[in-house]
């Protein structure tokens, strides 16, 4: 177990942004995750807990606290039984499926960030999201002071949306399971249109599980998705923004916005988001407001190829991001009346 004194934060993250924290512990043993964790705990020192840093934006002034980098490592495939260390790299493990020719989370591929981070966020991408695989999720209870196993249900996803998310002091991820499908070297049904549109089939089909990874990856790099240290584009969290989930009610006024704004004829995007309620797009209400790719003057900037990443240019500070985050969430809200959210947790600053 390393500990590092005033170390710096900024590195750990892909916006490569924030100030040091007061102490760095990296735990390579779920032992060494849940010693750090109950010294913390039991001396009563602020505890962030940091994986692949690709889903953190922390202030300036840093972390007066222990910051614990989950650095754990193991990969368990035992037929379509997946185990993963809350410190496994995602996409390497979601290449190792597809090379195992085992289908469920393929479309996943690309996204940074560690294994353990997966069922906090409920990360998904195009048509698929961990949480219609992941059986069990193995954490370290600090309420209880135990390491304890919760099933799919007791996890309570949602979108973008866990129990983790909910209870954000109470657990630490150590090993998460999955249940995947042997289908042939296919992959599932692609569900998402663009995905589908990529590779020239109608939804519902399967296609070969590397050709459904290497589609997503090439669609992920065009939007500036895919991780490049040479490349200020992908110097972001992916989507700062999730997709608004509207009530019926809510979306009827949103729809009178658009088209007051656009045109009579004008429609938003709208996707069921379950009895009563309807998902839009973040990304078409940044572009429609007026928010382009590329916009900004500073140093942080929207993408130049997907207006739902916020991008550190280069010498950007924290507050420079946010100053875009806040620009973007008020002109939203003043042309279509809803309010964005960001993906990403915050660290000692908020919107």
């Amino acid at each position: 177990m390393q500990v590092l004194h005033d170390a710096p934060l900024a590195p750990l993250t892909t916006f490569r942004l924030g100030g040091p924290a007061t102490r760095l512990i990296t735990a390579t043993t779920d032992a060494e995750v849940i010693e750090a964790v109950r010294e913390a705990d039991a001396a009563g020192t602020p505890l962030l807990v940091i994986g692949g840093g690709s889903n953190l934006v922390i202030g300036d002034k840093g972390f007066d606290g222990t910051a614990l980098r989950i650095a754990t490592r193991g990969v368990e495939l035992s037929g379509t039984t997946l185990e993963l260390a809350a410190g496994e790299v995602w996409t390497d493990a979601v290449a190792r499926t597809v090379e195992a020719g085992l289908a469920g989370i393929e479309c996943l591929s690309g996204i940074p960030g560690s294994a353990g981070a997966t069922p906090i966020q409920n990360v998904g991408a195009y048509g698929q999201e961990v949480s219609a695989t992941i059986t069990e999720v193995v954490a370290y209870d600090r309420t209880a002071g135990e390491t304890v196993t919760l099933t799919n249900a007791e996890c309570a996803f949602s979108y973008r949306h866990s129990r983790f998310k909910d209870e954000p002091e109470r657990y630490v991820v150590l090993r998460v399971r999955f249940e995947l499908e042997d289908a042939g070297g296919l992959s599932a049904p692609v569900k998402y249109a663009e995905t589908a549109r990529a590779l020239g089939v109608e939804a519902g089909d399967r296609v070969a599980l590397a050709t459904a990874r290497d589609t997503v990856l090439k669609l992920r790099a065009g939007k500036g998705m895919v991780l490049d240290p040479e490349d200020h584009d992908t110097w972001s969290a992916g989507s700062f923004f999730t997709n608004p989930i509207l009530t019926d009610t809510d979306f009827a006024a949103f729809r009178a916005r658009v088209r007051e704004r656009l045109g009579a004829d004008a429609e938003p995007p709208a996707y069921p988001a379950g009895e009563g309620r309807t998902k839009t797009s973040a990304a078409w209400l940044i572009d429609k407001a007026g928010f382009t790719k590329g916009y900004g003057a500073g140093p942080a900037r929207i993408s130049t190829k997907h207006t739902l990443a916020l991008t550190n240019r280069g010498g950007a500070t924290t507050e420079d991001l946010l100053a875009l985050a806040r620009e973007v969430v008020a002109g939203v809200r003043e042309a279509f009346g809803v309010t964005l959210v960001n993906e990403p947790v915050t660290v000692g600053v908020s919107l």
